[in-house]
Parts: C-alpha cells; structure tokens; sequence
C-alpha cells in the first residue's frame, strides 16, 4: 500500500490489545503482499497477466474487486479498478484495509474507542474518552501546516475522513475517462462518512470529476459530507458538513 499506519486504541487489556494489534499489522502486511501492484508474484499482478483466475486467489481479492465495481457503478464511472488497461484496485484496497484493522481492535473486549489511520485516512470507531468525541484535523493544501477543517464524530459511533488531492503526492489520481492524469479546478478533497471504504473511493472520484459535478454528486449520497478546496482557494462544502465540524 505504500503508506504509513497508526493505531490509537483506547480501553481493554493491555496484553490482548498488544496481541491483536500485532495481528492486525501482520494482516496489513499480507494485504499488501497481495493487492500490490509493484510485485511481480502477487496475487493481484498474476491475476492481471491471467497467471491466476478470481477463485484461485485468496477471498479477499473477490471481496476488493466487488467493493471496486460497486464504486465504479455509484460513481458513474469516475472511480475504477484499472490503469492503462491494467488491473489495479489500489484506490478501494488501503481505505478497506484501514477500515479492516480498526473493527478487529474495536472487537477486542474492553476497548471503548479506535482510530485508524492509513496515509492520511482515518477510521475512527466508538470514543477516546468518556464524554469525548473523537476529533480529525483536516491539512489546508493551500497553507502548509495549517488546518482547512477539524472534524468531530460526535454523535457517531463510527465515522471515517478521506482525503484526496494532490498537496502531498503531486498529480497521481487519473481520470478514467481518459486515462490520463486528472485535470480539475480542485487541490483536494475530503470526504466524510460513516466507512472508510467509501469515504476513500469516493475522495478519489470527486476529485476527478472537478468541483461543480462533484459537489452535486456527493450531496446525493447519502450519510456523505465533504469539503472541496479549489486551486483558487474557493472552499466549497455539503450542506450538512456544518454538523460535523468542531
């Protein structure tokens, strides 16, 4: 997946926390053996040269390719699981595997609260603290070390930030329409819903589709909210946003 992960997990026994944390980093490490798209022998690259069929791979990989083509069809077609041709479901794989790990440390008995970030995306599930919610700095693309939004899960007992633009990795999110790097009025976006999986999927699609279709598109989903920051610092939101701000 290429990104860094942090768990803060609240609550429950020392030991079993630690136990299944190690767990949940093993897992993030075979997801990774996996889904990645840089190695020759994973599942996912065989598949794509037909070295492998979908039932021979491990279940996760049907799984992924599912959520995929779900994103693909909701999106009308502005999110995919391909570039160049080429089988590569990594924009659906690290908000899944985020997302993933949090509900295994949420599962542990005793633990109150979990927060799961992948590369910048949050998961967060339960609460840190009695009477706290948790609470998600949003980066001001435009300001370096400043902060566009702070969002709070209040109220939620699950709820996930996702970012996409291109104030950290430069231009790399492509237009599957045309195959070619993604060309908008927008530096980035940040989706905010109740699963990781989607608020990923649908970051990287409303960016692609450039501010106005994408501002009309997110307000028709539902339980999203989002913020959309333009290259002329126009910041421009959901209407519900509002309530999760704090």
């Amino acid at each position: 997946m290429g990104t860094v992960f942090s768990f803060d997990v609240r609550g429950g026994n020392h030991g079993v926390v630690t136990a299944t944390l190690e767990e949940a980093v093993a897992e993030l490490h075979r997801v990774n053996e996996v889904f990645s798209t840089y190695r020759d022998d994973s599942q996912v690259s065989r598949l794509a040269r037909s070295e492998l069929t979908v039932e021979e791979c491990d279940p996760e990989v049907a799984e992924v390719l599912e959520l995929g083509a779900e994103a693909e069809r909701v999106s009308e077609g502005w999110f995919s699981t391909s570039y160049e041709g080429r089988l590569d479901p990594t924009g659906v794989v690290k908000g899944w595997a985020a997302e993933r790990a949090a509900r295994r440390m949420a599962a542990v008995p005793g633990v109150s609260g979990v927060s799961v970030n992948g590369g910048g995306d949050v998961q967060l599930l339960g609460v840190p603290g009695p009477a706290r919610p948790w609470r998600v700095g949003v980066s001001d693309p435009l300001r370096p070390g400043g902060l566009a939004a702070v969002v709070s899960a209040a109220g939620a007992d699950e709820l996930a930030v996702a970012t996409s633009g291109t104030a950290e990795r430069g231009t790399h999110i492509v237009d599957p329409r045309t195959g070619r790097s993604a060309v908008t009025d927008l530096v980035a976006v940040t989706v905010v819903a109740p699963r990781l999986t989607w608020a990923d999927c649908w970051a990287t699609a409303a960016f692609a589709m450039g501010s106005r279709e994408a501002l009309r598109w997110l307000e028709a989903l539902p339980d999203v909210e989002a913020l959309l920051i333009t290259a002329g610092d126009e910041v421009r939101c959901t209407g519900g946003l509002a309530r999760r701000l704090g």
